[in-house]
Formats: C-alpha cells, structure tokens, sequence
C-alpha cells in the first residue's frame, strides 16, 4: 500500500513481537492452521476483520466464501465457541450488510458477533436492524467478558470508542478475571502518519482495569501482530478482502485455559504465500 505500510509491517512490528510483555506470556505468535494442543480449553474463539464486501475492482464474493469456509475448517478441526468480524464488513455501502450477513456468516457453523468499521457507515439503529444488537455491546461466555465498541459513525470518520460506555461495561465485568476489548480503529498513534485515532482518555481507562488482558483491532489490513500500550496488548489479524494490506487473507484465533492462561496466533488461512519461506 505504501512505505508505511512496509515499515509497520517489517519493522516495529517484528520488533514488538521479539519483545512479548511478559505481564501475558502465555501469548504467542505463530502462523498454523492448527494450533498447539492445548488442554481443556475454557474458551476458543476467531475474531477477523476487513472484508470490505461490495469494493469495486475485488473478488469480494470469492474472498467471503474462502473465509466461510475456513473459519467453519477451523472449527470442525478445533472447536469455536464464536467468531468476532471487527469491522469494515462493507465497503461503503451499507444496504449489504444484510446480504454480506445474509449469503455469508448466517453459514458460519458457530455463532458470531460483529461491530462496526469506518467503511460501514452505520448508526445504532441500521447496526441493531440487521445484527439484533447495538453498534456498542458487550457479552459474556465462559467467564470471559467482551467488551465490543464502535469507533466511527455515518461519515466514516475515525473516532474515539465512547468511553462512558466502556466503563460502564468494564465495571460491570470488574469481578471476571478477564475481559477483551475490541475496537475495530486503535486508539492510539503506535507510529507517525498511522491511520489511526489518539485516544488518551480510552487508554488510560483500559490501564486502569487489571482485568483487561488484551485489546483487538482491524482497520490496518498490514498488520497481523502485537503492538503495546504499557504492558496492554493490541493485536491485529491483517483482513479478509479489501484491495491491499498482507499478501495472504487470515484471521487470529485466541485460546484460554482452564487456568485462564491466553495462547493467541495469527492463521495464513490462504496459504498465500507461506510465511518466513526460506530457500537456499
């Protein structure tokens, strides 16, 4: 897409990986269709983003069915309770998130949550029209709290999440041992000239909860690793469909433990290419 995307992509990321806070060492980065046996899992979910069905000039049809298809793989291999899709399911054409919803993840084989990107262009009531919930939600499974916010609105301008909402959706969790934050636009400018959003207010307010283990986020199709804001994780998953970003279409699968230790990776779903190839 641009050197930006080279740098972020080759660069800080590479090096933010080497250095896991070990605040999460369970946390790790890996890029398999299967994941490392892990025992007696509390909880085992997919969360991808960017799909940007309907962007002229993209097999936009084609990039869902794969992603249909190997999320549901995933599953039938390893079992998920669910699937997160962290925004931009449309690219600026908010009359097909019924179809996109409709012809692709009503076929998911679990059930899945969604909340708004900057390419939707919706509000609360199209976004609860079509999903049966608002644009700003949480939920919990498993003793997992998941705390779901929209971070744009009509005009796909980039915004800051409501922190009111957050905190009162935090402190309603402040007794689970651990809640997940998803924000499909990343509250904060890891480097200069990121298509991202300065949120000191959010960030400060995601420190203060002991309990809030990592923050996922989409928006940037480059990235599919680890970035930090003090010791807090904010992972990516590069995207589903769009025009630019990784070479390959992925998504992130997170595991928890029965000892609620986290073990997350990023799956090259489309093999294309592999990753860290070597020929000599």
């Amino acid at each position: 897409m641009s050197d930006r995307h080279f740098f972020l992509k080759n660069g800080l990321a590479a090096v933010v990986v080497a250095g896991l806070s070990p605040v999460l060492p369970s946390f790790a980065e890996e890029s398999s269709m299967a994941s490392k046996p892990v025992k007696k899992l509390k909880l085992r979910f997919a969360i991808a983003s960017d799909g940007h069905y309907g962007q002229p000039g993209t097999d936009y049809r084609l990039h869902h069915e794969n992603m249909v298809k190997w999320l549901n793989a995933s599953h039938e291999q390893n079992p998920l309770n669910f699937v997160i899709i962290n925004g931009d399911l449309v690219h600026d054409r908010p009359e097909l998130l019924k179809e996109v919803k409709r012809d692709y993840y009503d076929r998911l084989k679990v059930p899945f949550y969604a909340v708004p990107g900057n390419h939707d262009h919706a509000d609360t009531a199209l976004w609860k029209s079509v999903f049966g919930y608002e644009d700003n939600f949480s939920f919990e499974k498993n003793g997992v709290g998941f705390v779901l916010a929209n971070t744009s609105d009509l005009k796909g301008t980039y915004q800051c999440p409501d922190n009111d909402f957050l905190k009162q959706e935090l402190d309603k969790f402040k007794d689970l041992k651990m809640v997940f934050v998803v924000l499909h636009i990343p509250p904060h400018f890891w480097v200069p000239e990121s298509p991202f959003v300065e949120c000191p207010d959010t960030i400060k307010l995601l420190h203060s909860y002991p309990n809030v283990k990592a923050a996922f986020h989409g928006h940037d199709h480059s990235l599919d690793a680890v970035f930090y804001t003090g010791k807090l994780p904010h992972f990516f998953d590069a995207h589903i469909g769009g025009n630019w970003g990784t070479a390959y279409k992925g998504f992130r699968i997170v595991e928890v433990d029965e000892h609620d230790k986290v073990n997350t990776y990023q799956v090259n779903a489309s093999q294309s290419p592999f990753l860290n190839e070597t020929q000599f």
